[in-house]
């Protein structure tokens, strides 16, 4: 029997509970480390977690589906049998993926209590399913860690059932606690041939899925006024592909595009780059980080990260064509003065998870 399980599935749960696991590790705390396998592609998931130096997780999956309800269903299948074998008092989980949702359900059937990292984000964007996945779990859990006093509003005015305590972000630990070693291991910069560039991460379902919010972004992309450095998802690559777009993107010269990168390439990418133009929640917080301190233009309709907006780092400019690039041009024809803390945390949100935890589960 393990104390608490600990849940993960994709890229940014590795990266937003890392700092947790470390920190279990210095208090020798018992926990389980699940990996659902909901990326599947060793370059979306298990790169970071070696990257990261985590321990290999005690339980590992390998999924059949990918269709959404399906892969929720086989999910929870997967890790009920396992939650039966390790027992455990409570589960933690962060985020909003399927991978978070499934293992919610799993828990709240089971009578396991539940902790959500990450509690209280809301788009009010229906269009995404991470809106309906992050508002059922909050709604299941028994402790809620809300990074900011606006989480915590948005719970309190949900009238959740659970506690709700106010932690700051572990992404902010996360960037802290690895930018010194990605700037010392990565070689990322010996493949940019760009003296300055704007980076460019896509790959929302609202956005690629859709062909004309696509091209809107491929001819944006190309017109841009410096180069740029691309990070392709699998999904964006293949929807490119279907929609006869790739070739389109990878015959211009002011465009790198490069296969998913790992964390601290990224890292790296985003402490030198002049802009960032994405559709990621993580990259809008991870600009924030003093070690960052980046302006992001948010290629979407609305944000659950509105802390970055008021505080001046990122601005929503949309999916359409005319509007990414005149942002773009404002952005960097301004002289921005970025703020020197980020509004999502000054580092130590694992720290306070963890003795949230210790006192809530009377784990000493």
């Amino acid at each position: 029997m393990s104390n608490i399980a600990v849940v993960v599935g994709t890229r940014p749960e590795v990266i937003k509970m890392a700092p947790v696991i470390r920190e279990f590790k210095k208090r020798k705390i018992d926990f389980a480390f699940i990996h659902t396998g909901q990326h599947y592609d060793y370059e979306m998931s298990k790169i970071f977690i070696e990257e990261l130096k985590l321990p290999k997780p005690d339980w590992s999956f390998m999924l059949k589906n990918r269709k959404p309800a399906s892969q929720i269903g086989e999910m929870m299948t997967k890790l009920e049998k396992v939650l039966i074998e390790i027992n455990p008092i409570f589960l933690l989980i962060q985020g909003d993926t399927n991978t978070m949702l499934a293992a919610a359900l799993t828990g709240v059937k089971m009578g396991i209590p539940i902790g959500h990292i990450e509690a209280g984000l809301r788009s009010y964007d229906w269009r995404m399913p991470e809106e309906h996945n992050r508002r059922m779990v909050d709604h299941v859990s028994e402790i809620l860690f809300a990074p900011t006093e606006k989480a915590r509003k948005n719970l309190e005015n949900e009238h959740v059932y659970g506690k709700i305590f106010v932690t700051g972000n572990t992404v902010i630990d996360a960037v802290l606690q690895h930018i010194e070693i990605a700037e010392k291991s990565s070689r990322i910069m010996s493949k940019i041939p760009f003296k300055e560039y704007i980076l460019i991460t896509a790959h929302r379902a609202e956005n690629v899925d859709d062909p004309k919010v696509l091209k809107n972004f491929v001819e944006a992309f190309i017109e841009l006024p410096i180069p740029a450095v691309y990070p392709m998802h699998p999904r964006t690559m293949r929807r490119l592909k279907e929609n006869n777009l790739y070739n389109k993107l990878s015959s211009s010269d002011k465009i790198l595009l490069l296969p998913p990168v790992g964390y601290l390439d990224m890292l790296v990418l985003m402490k030198n780059c002049k802009l960032i133009l994405t559709d990621s929640g993580g990259l809008q917080e991870e600009a924030t980080a003093p070690s960052i301190r980046k302006p992001v233009l948010v290629l979407r309709q609305s944000t659950e990260r509105p802390e970055a907006v008021e505080a001046g780092f990122a601005k929503i400019v949309g999916t359409k064509k005319m509007e990414i690039l005149k942002e773009v041009g404002k952005t960097l024809n301004s002289n921005l003065k970025l703020p020197s803390t980020s509004p999502f945390g000054d580092g130590k949100a694992s720290e306070r998870i963890v003795n949230i935890l210790i006192k809530e589960l009377n784990l000493y």
